[in-house]
């Protein structure tokens, strides 16, 4: 008697234990290449093969159903698969949907690498047209080989640090063809404490015979990277971009105060963002947020003066400064993507049936 009550203690024990795991779902992750037109006649060697990787939902394939489409943009030196491999987005995905906290949804993530780490997600004589990539190629591409709900409304865009400056930068130009945008702790959004010409290395700038003497030097890539995007010069090799100062033989850091003002001009959002308001106030959702501590203050900074730039132009929109560091409070299942990027695309995309 007893061992029989033990033994459906154990049956009943590993029943409970199965049904979470018969409850999961897991979606699919598959891996495609792009053949695109927007790199021709770069300078700098970027590939017209762009790599794509696409999370498709449980039941995808065994049902008619259409999907709404988020477009993840990936930060500075990573590229689409590090929020997969890396950071578990579609597990993520897979837990968000069977908990109920977002519906079935196709997410897409694509390169936006360069030599020097990133395009700066700008469309550049130097570096591409990542502008039309994405809106010619990219969207074109998933609404033809995916089931895809094909508008505006269920298209969203989501992006980290640098993939946020991008997810707000191509929703500014592009809100005609995205319902919603979410940035995590974007970069770039306005001025910050310190100059921007005091972060590269000038001496290894000036000296350079080609990309590769850059490499090792984070800040002296990137800044070059933003140079070859917002200041691009086909015709000045081996950077291709004019440079904003330069270093004197006295030691001296010369500013150069038109090439300046027309980087802050291209570069910084909340500089674009009078020509592109009307065109946000069409979305329906725009969301960004930061760490406050941040360690490089000038992202706290900026991001709080733009956040009150776009409520000086009437732009709705949210915006919070949460407890926490450079992107240490994104991933897991208590990270912002799980308990506020997706429940926000739940609530501002349409869905089928919604």
């Amino acid at each position: 008697m007893i061992r029989r009550q033990i033994g459906l203690m154990v049956l009943m024990l590993m029943a409970a234990l199965a049904a979470p795991l018969a409850a999961r779902a897991d979606g699919r992750v598959g891996d495609f290449v792009i053949a695109s037109k927007a790199f021709e006649g770069n300078r700098i060697g970027i590939s017209d093969h762009r790599r794509v990787r696409v999370y498709l939902p449980d039941g995808y394939d065994a049902s008619s159903r259409r999907y709404p489409v988020v477009y993840y943009l990936h930060n500075l030196f990573e590229d689409e698969r590090a929020a997969f491999d890396r950071d578990g987005l579609a597990t993520l995905l897979d837990r968000a949907i069977a908990s109920g906290t977002i519906p079935p949804l196709i997410v897409v993530a694509a390169d936006f690498s360069t030599p020097l780490g990133g395009s700066i997600y700008t469309s550049s004589p130097v570096t591409g047209r990542w502008d039309a990539f994405l809106t010619d190629e990219l969207v074109p591409w998933t609404d033809g080989k995916f089931r895809t709900l094909a508008s505006r409304d269920s298209r969203g865009l989501a992006g980290d640090r640098m993939g946020g400056y991008g997810a707000l930068a191509f929703g500014m130009r592009h809100a005609g063809m995205f319902g919603a945008v979410y940035a995590l702790h974007p970069v770039g959004t306005g001025l910050g404490l310190q100059t921007m010409s005091s972060r590269p290395n000038w001496d290894l700038l000036q000296r350079a015979r080609s990309l590769d003497d850059l490499k090792g030097d984070g800040f002296s890539q990137l800044f070059v990277a933003i140079y070859q995007a917002h200041l691009p010069n086909p015709d000045k090799p081996p950077l291709y971009a004019d440079l904003p100062a330069r270093r004197l033989p006295d030691g001296r850091l010369e500013i150069d105060t038109a090439t300046t003002v027309r980087l802050q001009k291209s570069f910084l959002l909340i500089e674009a963002l009078p020509r592109y308001a009307d065109d946000l106030k069409t979305l329906r959702g725009l969301k960004f947020d930061w760490g406050r501590n941040d360690p490089n203050p000038d992202h706290v900074i900026s991001n709080q003066a733009f956040s009150r730039a776009l409520t000086e132009l009437g732009v709705p929109h949210e915006a919070e400064e949460y407890v926490g560091g450079w992107g240490d409070r994104t991933w897991g299942e208590t990270g912002r993507v799980y308990t506020d990027l997706l429940p926000f695309f739940a609530r501002t995309l349409v869905f089928e049936g919604r």
